[in-house]
């Protein structure tokens, strides 16, 4: 088998992307050590940067490489399943889904008591992470009746240490991102918000190898699957402070 001849399992990251990963640490990088370890492997990690377009990682990660040099790897994490991106990257195997997110409004139960909705929020200060579903959300909610209150920050969790620190109201950002940085702190909670332009159910997250590659497939799939079997799974989301939510 090749990838065992190799003696490498080649996994891609996302950069800056805590708690999943960042600074080489984080969910997805721990699911990567164990998935290498499972296979009898040593783990190379290739953090890369993420591009505009989901379709754009693929390529650069996963089939093609990046034009600098950069990958392929033999494995993507953090990849949305997707019938449509499936449909749209015939040369990639989306599969072994490990993970639900959600998109959850945090809010300082000490400044807002109540949440009904968003409209609880109406005039109060609320972080989001740069270029992120989270802005689009909340800048064009309402017809951007929260637009003036919307504060932008680099990542998520910087908007959730402003939130702590008392600079915010709230944040709307993935769930994952909340939990990882307020580890059940009394004094903030999480609420479901409804959006228009997106299912309360969220989305759910696996990885993606090239599509030929299928003795590859197998071995992560099974790997996955004895994460999850076997709890493993759930104690690596719980380190990083997360509630794995299985697909």
């Amino acid at each position: 088998m090749k990838i065992k001849q190799s003696g490498t399992l080649k996994v891609a990251v996302y950069k800056d992307f805590a708690p999943y990963s960042a600074n080489d640490e984080g969910i997805d990088v721990d699911i990567a050590n164990a998935l290498a370890k499972k296979i009898g492997l040593t783990l190379s990690l290739l953090p890369f940067q993420a591009r505009d377009d989901v379709n754009d990682d693929l390529r650069d990660m996963v089939w093609k490489g990046h034009y600098l040099g950069y990958g392929p790897a033999d494995v993507l994490l953090h990849v949305p399943v997707d019938r449509r991106l499936m449909a749209e990257n015939d040369k990639v195997e989306i599969f072994a889904p490990y993970h639900r997110e959600t998109i959850r409004l945090v809010r300082d139960i000490r400044k807002v008591p109540d949440f009904e909705n968003l409209d609880s929020m109406t005039g109060k200060k609320i972080g989001v992470e740069k270029l992120s579903m989270s802005a689009v959300l909340m800048l064009g909610a309402e017809d951007g009746k929260f637009r003036e209150n919307v504060k932008i920050y680099s990542t998520a969790a910087e908007a959730l240490e402003h939130l702590k620190t008392g600079e915010l109201d709230g944040v709307l950002a993935a769930r994952s991102e909340i939990e990882s940085v307020l580890r059940n702190d009394p004094n903030f909670q999480i609420s479901k918000v409804e959006f228009q332009r997106l299912s309360s159910a969220g989305w759910v997250v696996g990885m993606a190898v090239k599509k030929d590659d299928v003795e590859l497939i197998k071995l992560l799939q099974d790997a996955t699957n004895e994460l999850v079997s076997s709890g493993e799974m759930t104690k690596i989301f719980a380190k990083h402070g997360v509630q794995l939510v299985t697909p």
